[in-house]
């Protein structure tokens, strides 16, 4: 007798492995790795590149090491795919919210809230003073950040930026640098001051205004 998967368990990989026919409920592993990323970030932001090991990332994640291993081979696989795996939900996040309504001025604002809580997000900083002070000896995770996260969230905005001005409601000539310009203007300040210890990490009204003032202040530059 065979079976057939419902839509939702054909759409959820991780469906069957958790309906278990009667036996103890497993996590697949798109869960698994997820919580190893969560665990991961926290490591590395609190430990250092240098002295996270692939040991306390599996004792903080509640995974067994050859778990560990066989879905990850090794600790710089592991900083690229959790920085990867960060990125892809910021991406999808955007993409929804770019593309909905005619308000060109709501629509920006709302994006650069998304891009705002990313790149002023705690961990985030937190990984960035990492990178800076292991750079000498692992360069590589340098340009693991620079062009998983910072180079792809321009060019995420740059996209959004793009699409508004196919659709008329902006005129810009060189999508990537308007968008580095507007993160500039959006993070910047706020950043350094949080990464100097000067400042707290702005809330969600602080980062709301100032990408309100932002967003009208761009769009006065580029109306069509």
């Amino acid at each position: 007798m065979t079976t057939t998967k419902t839509e939702a368990e054909q759409e959820d990989p991780c469906a069957e492995v958790r309906r278990g026919r009667g036996r103890p409920q497993a996590r697949c592993d798109e869960e698994t790795r997820g919580i190893i990323f969560e665990a991961a970030r926290h490591e590395f932001a609190g430990s250092g590149y240098a002295a996270t090991s692939m040991d306390g990332v599996a004792r903080r994640a509640g995974v067994s090491t050859k778990t560990l291993y066989r879905l990850i081979p090794n600790k710089a696989a592991l900083f690229e795919a959790m920085i990867t795996d960060r990125m892809d939900r910021f991406v999808s996040v955007v993409r929804l919210r770019a593309c909905d309504g005619k308000d060109i001025e709501k629509a920006l604002r709302e994006a650069l809230v998304v891009c705002g809580e990313l790149i002023l997000d705690d961990d985030v900083i937190m990984l960035q003073r990492v990178i800076l002070g292991d750079n000498e000896k692992f360069p590589e995770i340098a340009e693991t950040f620079y062009h998983k996260a910072i180079r792809r969230t321009e060019r995420t905005l740059a996209n959004w930026l793009q699409a508004q001005h196919e659709r008329g409601l902006i005129k810009i000539d060189d999508p990537e640098a308007a968008a580095g310009m507007l993160l500039g203007m959006l993070v910047f300040q706020p950043q350094r001051a949080v990464m100097f210890g000067h400042a707290q990490t702005p809330g969600r009204d602080e980062l709301e205004r100032r990408a309100q003032t932002v967003a009208a202040l761009f769009l006065r530059g580029c109306a069509p």
